[in-house]
């Protein structure tokens, strides 16, 4: 297998453990020294393990559906970027919905022994939606509704927020592009070393 495949496998195998509640698989993707910051969660990966287990046990979950990663490395470095669709089942005001969130995760990843792990781990979010489940069933939610939320992740910060989550309001999104080219252009310095 090359570097590029274990990285991809890596962070592949995160995502996985993650929708799948195998909280064992999931934290050995992680450095103990990692980082973790997305829509509800900003520490490291071992707490992001234990809070996302914390999550399920709440009975809020979400599927990952992700494109193939793109992997840069550099020595003992690799950058991987995923595309995903983040799918929550939900409801929304005793209505079923499909809340949708697109977003890339941005992984930072180091080799060290030998095996590549997670450093860092952020989203960069691009845009949401929510359906409902039965087709033309009404969804109450009024454009007031989303007020004080991003645009880039509006919908899911409002639904984490009604279910007792902090969700943070300075997170990247394609609502600013500078700050996203900013944060780019920092993973790569990083990459070069």
């Amino acid at each position: 297998m090359t570097d590029i495949d274990e990285v991809a496998q890596t962070v592949l195998r995160e995502r996985q453990g993650r929708d799948r509640g195998w909280w064992e698989q999931m934290r050995s993707c992680y450095w103990p020294d990692s980082t973790v910051r997305l829509s509800w969660y900003r520490g490291d990966g071992p707490g992001f393990v234990t809070a996302s287990a914390a999550m399920a046990g709440r009975g809020d979950s979400s599927v990952h559906r992700l494109s193939p990663p793109v992997v840069r490395i550099a020595g003992d470095r690799a950058f991987a970027e995923t595309p995903a669709a983040i799918e929550v089942r939900t409801e929304m005001d005793g209505v079923s919905v499909d809340l949708v969130s697109y977003t890339r995760i941005v992984n930072r990843l180091e080799r060290r022994d030998g095996r590549w792990g997670i450093l860092a781990l952020t989203c960069v979010y691009e845009r949401d939606t929510v359906a409902p489940v039965v087709p033309g069933e009404p969804i109450a939610l009024a454009p007031g509704d989303l007020a004080g939320f991003r645009a880039p992740y509006a919908i899911l910060a409002r639904h984490l927020s009604r279910r007792g989550y902090e969700v943070a309001d300075d997170l990247l999104g394609d609502d600013q592009p500078e700050r996203t080219a900013a944060f780019y252009a920092e993973t790569f310095r990083w990459l070069r070393g």
